[in-house]
């Protein structure tokens, strides 16, 4: 489950991220961005260079990668995951989901219900009820 979880994290970011720069032609900015045409940007009067940027490279898309490839290597190593990362996921989740109804925040709430089903599972295993049996 967990693992599952991470990917999940891992492609929604990518696919926000790649999509921005592709589908929504954020990377045609690149020049601008790379030339320090940013460097004064008013954030109340946006250009569209620095809207593109936003949008892609600074957006949440990068880090979200990277917490989802995290997630996937702490699995690996046979440790899970903090259940605060999944719990700050969540309220997260819920704002966008609020504010941007037609997003795709359900893979993000099926990427938390995994973390914290994994984690509860790993909790379950790591402690075992104690055994029945007369007392010491």
């Amino acid at each position: 489950m967990i693992k599952w979880a991470g990917w999940i994290l891992a492609f929604c970011g990518a696919a926000h991220t790649l999509g921005a720069l592709t589908v929504e032609k954020a990377a045609r900015h690149a020049g601008t961005w790379f030339g320090g045409g940013l460097w004064h940007e008013d954030l109340a009067q946006m250009s569209p260079a620095g809207s593109a940027y936003w949008l892609s490279v600074d957006s949440f898309g990068p880090p979200l990668v990277v917490i989802g490839l995290i997630v996937v290597w702490l699995d690996r190593r046979g440790i899970t995951p903090p259940a605060f990362i999944a719990w700050t996921l969540g309220i997260w989740t819920v704002v966008d989901a609020v504010v941007q109804p037609f997003t795709p925040w359900p893979l993000g709430v099926l990427a938390i219900v995994l973390l914290l089903a994994g984690a509860r599972r790993a909790a379950r295993h790591d402690d075992p009820a104690p055994q029945a049996g007369p007392p010491r």
